[in-house]
């Protein structure tokens, strides 16, 4: 359609075209060094990611799902053991539970779209080991209400921090709030790498000690094998673009805050709803999603008109065919399910400008009238 405004939901093009010159040197570095695995860049960003993060101990790896699993494994999560996480999340939050033969028990959330407490105590049983909270959309969940939940239990806490690089809950960091956090750097997190990568966070040195061998093979140095492990390195080309983004991360959320806030004050709230921010959260806003009434009508609606959207996530992990064997295993989860059908994700990537925000919620406030 000739004159169809466009607003992207991700804009990767623009991303490179603003930081073309210092990526490229910095992969230049890596070409010219040959320290392609293992190398300078991986050990100094695992430094400036534990500042981040506001932990002693980060473990650069090959995505945000082998963090998980791995913690949950020298956590001494195993066969038959249960592990209660959210159905909300992206798959990698079971499947890294699953991998281990333990069984994802999955609790509801609430309106915020964040585990509730209240519905993770129901569902500790004698086999439960461990909580894995996941913080989706860039907001924390209520840590303080879930650690006492574990901590009545003598439970583990494995954050799946993915979506919250960044976020505060109370003044403390994502990824400092439980006994170990997997971390996403995927190319659509705040900070993103140009393929997969992630991290481990942890203030547990052992802990980290085994899960840093145990991503090289179970090396202990070149040619001495401790235990047979896995391939989950960063590579060092990865690791040289994410340490010329970490820097540019407190504009990107900077930006992705001011578009909410400016969402917020535009859309409708007699039609959309968007779980509002608490006084003791900084909220990074990985994803802004609304809650609403004939969301695929609203989608398509969209679309129309030249915005991009996207659904996090239509079918909730216990619905996936591959969740089958453990159905039986979790409680009725209601509101996951009401969300999954209502939630929408708008676009809110750090290149929009307040004219795209105004045109996309002029859009959206249309459809309702």
């Amino acid at each position: 359609m000739a004159g169809l405004r466009r607003v992207r939901y991700a804009d990767f093009a623009a991303q490179y075209a603003a930081e073309r010159e210092a990526l490229l040197a910095a992969m230049d570095g890596v070409l010219a060094r040959g320290d392609f695995i293992g190398g300078a860049d991986v050990s100094a960003l695992e430094e400036e990611l534990a500042l981040l993060c506001g932990v002693p101990h980060v473990v650069a790896m090959n995505s945000g799902t082998d963090p998980l699993w791995l913690a949950l494994k020298c956590l001494g999560v195993g066969p038959g053991d249960e592990v209660i996480t959210a159905s909300n999340s992206f798959v990698a939050s079971a499947a890294a539970i699953a991998h281990l033969g333990a069984v994802p028990v999955f609790a509801d959330v609430g309106s915020d779209q964040l585990l509730d407490a209240e519905s993770v105590a129901r569902a500790v049983t004698a086999r439960t080991k461990a909580i894995m909270p996941v913080h989706l959309t860039g907001r924390i969940c209520d840590m303080d209400a879930l650690r006492a939940v574990a901590d009545a239990h003598g439970l583990k806490v494995v954050e799946d921090a993915a979506q919250s690089i960044g976020s505060l809950y109370k003044g403390r960091s994502s990824g400092s709030l439980g006994d170990a956090a997997g971390f996403s750097l995927h190319p659509l997190k705040n900070l993103n790498a140009v393929g997969d990568a992630g991290f481990l966070a942890t203030g547990d040195g052992d802990l980290a000690e085994r899960v840093r061998r145990l991503r090289n093979h179970g090396l202990a140095n070149r040619d001495v094998v401790v235990e047979f492990g896995y391939n989950s390195r960063l590579d060092t080309l990865q690791a040289a673009v994410l340490r010329t983004r970490l820097p540019l991360l407190p504009g990107v959320i900077e930006a992705r805050r001011r578009n909410a806030a400016l969402y917020r004050r535009l859309l409708d709230p007699a039609h959309i709803y968007n779980a509002p921010c608490r006084d003791h959260e900084f909220n990074t806003f990985h994803l802004f999603v609304i809650q609403v009434d004939r969301r695929d009508a609203l989608q398509s609606h969209l679309a129309d008109h030249g915005i991009g959207s996207k659904v996090h996530y239509p079918i909730p992990i216990h619905q996936q065919p591959a969740a089958a064997p453990y159905r039986d295993r979790s409680g009725p989860l209601p509101l996951t399910e009401q969300q999954a059908a209502r939630i929408l994700s708008l676009p809110i990537h750090q290149y929009l400008t307040p004219a795209d925000i105004a045109y996309v919620a002029d859009v959206v406030n249309a459809f309702y009238r």
